[in-house]
């Protein structure tokens, strides 16, 4: 089903001259469909972020209700030229994001319109640094993980789905994707029913989670082992986040080459599409509010723990 538009986006993507211009047009023969980039140098570099509005019929886009979804391509570059030639394993998670903008923008063109809003954003660096990471290297950035969040955690959206390769590390033994617990101002819940259910079904196997940390929902640069950035949007946003970990049997390197597999993709792009049915029309909840008062009333804010220091 997603197929297509993942295979469409994974050559689009598989460029050393690739930029957001590029992926913003790909979403030009899409009336209603808003698609913008925005052109980020740091200190190693540069990249395009891009942005990607979905409207839904009852979206607050149109003065409606409905929720509205953020989807959140998280990585450090699709690229590590000239070090490395091609695609790297970190892309899966550019190329999850902008096929599921590319699945819900044609749905729309035939008819299918979602009730709520879904925001879509990622970057685009064909040309990233890399960094030394146990047990494998990752990719860098080229600019620091505020700036990340600054422009791809945005305003106005009631759950995030943060999908990012992990493949580099022992804990998650697994190919195709896996879910992270809920993770909301500094608490780690429980795994949503809900997106259990939505997993099982468009998968047609058992869930599959991964375990999360403390260090894991605490910012960069704070000093402390982190999985990798799955969660690093829930240490800019009140609303709950929940990571989508594209993974593997085996430790990659996220600057490997050669190790995206679009089928995982294009399963992973399936889940985030019909997360964002369900949760337009208000049927998938990301955590239980009366649970969540409940802890936050025995226990407090734990809001601290998303800044570098207390």
């Amino acid at each position: 089903m997603s197929l297509q538009q993942t295979l469409q986006v994974f050559e689009l993507l598989d460029s050393a001259y690739v930029d957001g211009q590029q992926v913003v047009d790909l979403f030009a023969g899409y009336p209603g469909v808003t698609a913008s980039f925005k052109r980020v140098t740091g200190p190693k570099g540069r990249t395009d972020f891009v942005r990607i509005d979905i409207p839904g019929a009852q979206g607050k886009s149109k003065g409606g209700t409905a929720p509205t979804l953020g989807i959140v391509g998280r990585l450090g570059g699709i690229g590590a030229r000239p070090t490395r030639i091609g695609m790297v394993s970190d892309a899966d998670g550019a190329v999850a994001a902008v096929s599921s903008a590319l699945k819900l923008a044609q749905m729309q063109t035939k008819g299918d319109v979602l009730a709520g809003d879904v925001i879509i954003t990622t970057h685009i660096c064909p040309d990233a640094p890399t960094r030394p990471h146990e047990p494998v290297d990752f990719m860098d950035s080229p600019c620091d993980d505020i700036t990340m969040n600054d422009n791809e955690v945005i305003d106005g959206v009631d759950a995030i789905l943060s999908i990012d390769t992990t493949k580099g590390n022992r804990i998650l033994n697994h190919k195709g994707y896996a879910l992270s617990p809920t993770v909301k101002e500094g608490y780690i819940l429980r795994v949503s029913e809900d997106l259990l259910r939505i997993m099982e079904m468009t998968s047609g196997q058992p869930a599959v989670t991964f375990p999360i940390t403390t260090q894991d929902i605490t910012p960069y640069g704070n000093g402390v082992y982190h999985l990798n950035s799955i969660l690093q949007p829930s240490t800019a946003t009140d609303v709950p986040v929940v990571g989508v970990a594209i993974c593997a049997e085996s430790v990659v390197p996220g600057c490997g080459t050669g190790a995206s597999h679009e089928v995982d993709i294009a399963a992973t792009v399936k889940f985030a599409v019909e997360v964002a049915k369900e949760f337009g029309r208000e049927t998938c909840q990301f955590y239980d509010k009366q649970e969540y008062a409940l802890l936050h009333s025995l226990y407090g804010s734990l809001s601290h723990l998303r800044t570098r220091k207390a």
